[in-house]
């Protein structure tokens, strides 16, 4: 990773750090979030995955129509540093530690590989 590309990741750690304590603090069965890119193709390429506890907890946020204030505030975040996304909603994806555990056996960099 070259100095821009890491100034860059960096800038994109510190927003979305930003984002999920405030997500955290709204939305109970939230706990944490990471992201993919190909910087090749950034911001296009950029995946934010959210993280819930449980498959209940994602479904409930689901069913209240929580996906899009996660899409909001992950967007306004790296805004504030400049990134620009086309369309949030596609750059937002949502997991459950439940799911990781049935499918993967827990190993999240299994699953962050395999599973976009």
């Amino acid at each position: 990773m070259n100095k821009t590309i890491k100034k860059l990741d960096n800038q994109i750690v510190k927003a979305l750090t930003i984002a999920c304590e405030q997500l955290k603090d709204e939305f109970e069965d939230f706990t944490w979030l990471t992201h993919q890119a190909d910087f090749s193709n950034f911001p296009a390429s950029l995946i934010v995955r959210c993280v819930f506890n449980t498959d209940a907890g994602l479904a409930t946020l689901k069913h209240e129509q929580g996906e899009a204030i996660f899409s909001k505030r992950i967007h306004a975040a790296l805004l504030k540093v400049g990134i620009l996304l086309k369309s949030p909603k596609r750059h937002v994806v949502f997991d459950t530690e439940e799911a990781c555990a049935r499918e993967h056996q827990g190993n999240w960099k299994q699953r962050l590989t395999t599973f976009h």
